[in-house]
């Protein structure tokens, strides 16, 4: 149902608490970070009359600046900091405009189609980006350069493999939307153990851009990290869809 009242940004964030998902799953920053944060900017979007395909094109903007800056810019303390900034204000935006769906009632299976093209998108482009910059400022052996095309690889596949399970698990429930608070939950032990997969400590990796060894070792090791989560998670998920299947 569409909302046609315009609330207030105060009461929108009220209203925005009680309509969170679940924390199921959530990794640390998205749960008690990026969340919070996109709760604000989703009802500072809903006072300014946006569309949530409106919040995840400048999402997709914020994104992909912060990308081009990576491959364009010599590493610098400026630059790590910018990058980041953009990259942790456009992966708000991204929890942002699922909740303005949500406060507005204007979501559409076109919405959630528009933010997980661009959520592909920007991870196919950022690890491309790192190599570049490896390759243009960096002095990296060959080998190293291949760290960025493995890690790109790797969240290809755990991204697909989520979002696939995800929809076939509401397929199997006949649910269209996604839980809401109170339907599911993680505790914070195993939010904070999965943050490794967690694509805002992606975005904080950046700091460390100034610093080339940092920001190699960084990113090598969440690069090493996700791909230890994915080679776990894929037979956890497999199973389960398999037992959900049976029971159907």
């Amino acid at each position: 149902m569409t909302t046609t009242t315009r609330l207030s940004y105060r009461e929108a964030v009220e209203v925005l608490r009680s309509r969170q998902k679940t924390s199921k799953g959530a990794p640390a920053y998205s749960r008690f970070v990026n969340r919070p944060l996109g709760r604000r900017l989703a009802a500072a979007a809903h006072v300014a009359g946006l569309s949530p395909d409106q919040v995840t094109v400048l999402s997709a903007l914020c994104t992909f600046s912060g990308i081009a800056l990576v491959a364009i810019v010599p590493p610098s303390l400026v630059l790590a900091l910018a990058v980041a900034a953009l990259l942790v204000l456009g992966y708000a935006l991204d929890s942002a405009d699922g909740q303005v769906a949500r406060l507005s009632g204007t979501g559409s299976v076109a919405g959630e189609w528009l933010d997980h093209v661009v959520d592909a998108a920007k991870i196919g482009a950022l690890h491309i980006a790192v190599l570049v910059s490896w390759y243009r400022f960096f002095e990296v052996s060959d080998l190293v350069l291949l760290v960025p095309v493995v890690f790109l690889a790797v969240q290809a596949l755990e991204f697909f493999a989520m979002i696939l399970t995800d929809q076939l698990r509401r397929s199997l429930r006949g649910q269209r939307e996604h839980f809401l608070e109170g339907q599911g939950s993680s505790s914070a032990l195993y939010s904070l153990a999965v943050v490794p997969t967690d694509y805002g400590l992606m975005c904080l990796v950046f700091l460390l851009l100034a610093w080339r060894e940092g920001f190699l070792v960084g990113y090598t090791l969440l690069g090493a990290a996700m791909a230890g989560f994915t080679l776990l998670a894929l037979p956890k998920w497999y199973l389960e869809l398999r037992r959900a299947g049976r029971d159907g």
